[in-house]
């Protein structure tokens, strides 16, 4: 445990940041999920809704630094294989 106090101020933000992130990776987890219930249920409509908000929020968090870019190219790539491969 820290013990001056910016020290223990910065433990405080990264515990807020990590629970940010956490949150928002959620997000995008649930919408390719979304996206993957749909495209297995033959739903076009919702499916490419599901698929054009996975990828705005991907590249969202790339911009916010929460996603590397490596990793964000691969998440859309793996999304948009699974509709042609289904």
């Amino acid at each position: 445990m820290a013990n001056i106090k910016s020290a223990k101020k910065r433990i405080e933000v990264i515990d807020r940041q990590t629970l940010e992130n956490k949150s928002y990776k959620s997000k995008i987890a649930t919408y390719m999920k979304k996206y993957k219930n749909a495209v297995d249920n033959n739903e076009s409509e919702n499916a490419s809704k599901f698929l054009s908000e996975a990828f705005s929020l991907i590249d969202s968090a790339v911009s916010k630094g929460i996603l590397q870019k490596t990793t964000a190219n691969r998440k859309k790539a793996r999304l948009s294989s699974y509709s042609n491969n289904n």
